[in-house]
């Protein structure tokens, strides 16, 4: 299997910064200079035979991801799916899949589940992940789904019955996030469960808009313009709005390491970007409220952090009686004070991306269909549509109302090829 070429060094590190792929190892050449590309890594098990699999969404992430799937040892790409025929065809080419096997349109993924996978990656915007799941699990597949889970309430609720189906149907579904799956990251959050920050006062995060807004161009006849290149993360109804499908990182890990989901918001959010022609808003503030009281601020703004915040962007700081704790996608995370100190260390994203590939394999071969990362993303998920409908509304909101509310949230698909 031949890999997919890698991306350039400022196409890299846009989708980086905009969540879509994980930093990679910075490795000093003979130059002396860092390089952006992974090194090349040997399978970390041996399997007697690769699961056969199909990769659905062949943009950024998609044809980013696809490597690290490659290098796992245990898989092969049989079929491609991509809305775009031109996209389809050059991953297909690129990882050895026969042409006939390299689908468009927006059936596309339908063909890909019927062509002998026994397993899919999803990677198109976050609003056909319910759609593309459910399709998977009718077809008998496992699933390997980038965040966010979805969209808006129904599809959250949607993808947890789906999860529980896998469970059932004795299939592994797997959401991929890379902070709870951080070494450094769980020792944090390890000694935040031990009680090491005494009684917590209060919680701050950060997200980054995706660095400085992705191109927001105006609509077409169609919206085939807004499914490529990350234009569609500017429409809340494709991509969930940046707090959302960006935020959600850090919004994830807090979750993650408290074990709870706020239980109210309120806030305000705007748009920033040089050009605005969707609805999603880059800029916002929320407070989170706890059913105990506790508070929890996350702020996700357009461009650069200063002064006051030199860790930037996509981590969240926990105040203690005690100790304080800090978690984080690619800066440091540690906890200081109190009798548990740590001094921790630099995440690296793409190694937790491997980690999950590997745990998605192993849970194949094992067959464990527990499926309990689904479980959490949804849960984070439900906080971070939370934290966008407070801050749209700017009034307060509580979960239980969007739940009993239950809106859906549908692009329009007009005009768009099948």
């Amino acid at each position: 299997m031949k890999p997919v070429a890698s991306v350039g060094r400022r196409e890299f590190l846009r989708l980086a910064h905009a969540g879509m792929a994980a930093m990679p190892f910075a490795a000093k050449r003979a130059d002396g200079q860092e390089s952006l590309q992974p090194a090349a890594q040997e399978p970390r098990h041996t399997y007697n035979r690769k699961v056969r699999l199909g990769l659905v969404g062949c943009g950024g992430r998609g044809s980013w991801i696809c490597n690290l799937f490659a290098s796992n040892g245990g898989f092969a790409f049989t079929a491609v799916a991509d809305y775009f025929p031109e996209r389809a065809a050059r991953i297909g080419a690129q990882l050895g899949v026969p042409e006939p096997h390299c689908f468009s349109g927006l059936e596309g993924y339908r063909h890909l589940m019927d062509s002998g996978v026994e397993a899919v990656v999803l990677q198109t915007p976050p609003y056909f992940f319910p759609l593309h799941a459910a399709a998977a699990l009718d077809a008998g597949l496992h699933i390997y789904m980038a965040k966010p889970v979805a969209i808006d309430i129904p599809g959250t609720v949607a993808i947890r019955r789906l999860a529980a189906r896998a469970t059932e149907r004795k299939r592994v579904f797997q959401a991929d996030y890379q902070l709870p799956r951080d070494p450094v990251n769980q020792e944090v959050a390890k000694r935040i469960r031990a009680g090491a920050l005494g009684k917590l006062q209060t919680v701050f995060s950060s997200g980054w808009a995706g660095g400085n807004g992705y191109q927001d161009p105006p609509r077409e006849k169609s919206a085939e313009n807004r499914l490529k290149d990350l234009v569609w993360c500017n429409d809340v109804a494709l991509g969930g709005d940046y707090i959302v499908h960006y935020d959600v990182h850090i919004i994830d890990a807090v979750v993650w390491a408290l074990g709870k989901v706020p239980v109210a918001a309120m806030g305000a959010s705007a748009a920033f970007r040089p050009s605005v022609h969707g609805d999603a808003r880059d800029s916002s503030t929320v407070v989170y409220l706890f059913d105990d009281g506790t508070a929890w601020c996350h702020q996700g703004i357009l461009g650069a952090y200063h002064d006051w915040l030199k860790a930037g962007r996509l981590t969240a700081s926990l105040q203690g009686t005690q100790a304080a704790a800090c978690l984080s996608y690619a800066g440091k995370a540690y906890m200081r004070g109190g009798t548990r100190h740590f001094g921790g260390g630099v995440p690296n994203p793409e190694a937790s991306v491997r980690t999950n590939i590997d745990e998605f394999r192993q849970s194949i071969e094992t067959a464990d269909y527990s499926n309990t990362q689904v479980a959490r993303a949804v849960d984070s998920n439900f906080a971070a549509i939370l934290g966008r409908e407070a801050a749209a509304r700017r009034t307060l909101v509580t979960l239980d109302a969007l739940l009993r509310e239950n809106r859906a949230l549908q692009p329009d698909l007009n005009g768009l090829k099948a």
